[in-house]
């Protein structure tokens, strides 16, 4: 395979998918004692707002980045505590060993585990793995599976016709800052059936299990999200900026499980 190949083989994509699987369990069984137990929080150096990091965070990127140094050190990775590491082909492995660290130091299971691959600089697979409810979340062209007691189950989006009837997320309101992002998600709020907040990764996953409609968010870095594309859009649903690019690589995004949702979505946000 050659870095100018467009897209992976079938097998080296296959192969990759066993290990993001195995780099989840790896993952989870160091990450998982930790949660609602006595754990040291810090403050990440150079933010604003609080913004926790713990042992278990550092200790779950560490495990995954040393498999994957192991299995495939050619690929690059780029993770949230330990940053970018170059490889040589055309994959590169993107990590957020807890997203929702808050909810995490907070005894609440809505956090995860994110392991996303691109190709190219585009998102092909990605997992979200919650150990604590025993959930992972799997996308990768051949589907957006579900794997939960021993049981694998295909997601699907569902289709919600109109705006107002839509559920939707987002993680906390105060992660709008700018006066005409506040105004944007106003619009939104107003327009749906009802929002929630709180969730992190664990919101996209609803909307790829047909649970909710519409994820709406904005300062996302990478980590944040390639390895939510994956499990969005081979659900059925479409995940893009405020602008309507590609999401992989961050910023204001917004998630839904049908094009109308997203259009109508995104008329609201650049009104």
């Amino acid at each position: 395979m050659s870095a100018t190949d467009t897209t992976p083989s079938n097998e080296d994509l296959a192969d990759r998918l066993k290990f993001i699987v195995k780099a989840a369990n790896e993952s989870a069984r160091l990450i998982l004692p930790y949660f609602r137990g006595n754990i040291s929080i810090d403050h990440k150096d150079g933010q604003g707002r609080f913004d926790p990091v713990t042992e278990a965070d550092r200790a779950g990127e560490k495990i995954i980045r040393k498999l994957i140094n192991t299995h495939y050190p050619e690929d690059g990775i780029f993770g949230e505590e330990f940053g970018k590491q170059e490889g040589t082909s055309p994959y590169c492995w993107v990590l957020d060993p807890i997203d929702g660290t808050r909810s995490f130091i907070s005894g609440i299971p809505l956090w995860g585990t994110l392991i996303g691959l691109t190709y190219q600089s585009r998102a092909i697979a990605g997992a979200m793995n919650q150990p604590y409810t025993e959930e992972l979340f799997l996308g990768a062209p051949e589907g957006t599976y579900l794997f939960k007691g021993g049981q694998k189950t295909r997601l699907k989006t569902r289709h919600c016709s109109n705006i107002k009837d839509a559920l939707a997320g987002s993680t906390a309101p105060e992660i709008f800052t700018a006066t005409s992002d506040i105004e944007a998600f106003d619009r939104i709020k107003k327009a749906v059936r009802l929002i929630r907040f709180g969730g992190d990764c664990y919101l996209y996953c609803m909307v790829a299990a047909g649970q909710l409609d519409l994820v709406v968010e904005t300062g996302l870095n990478a980590y944040d999200i390639a390895a939510l594309v994956p499990i969005i859009e081979n659900a059925g649903g479409i995940i893009t900026t405020w602008e309507g690019t590609p999401a992989a690589q961050g910023g204001r995004i917004i998630a839904a499980g049908c094009r109308e949702i997203h259009d109508a979505a995104l008329d609201l946000l650049n009104a």
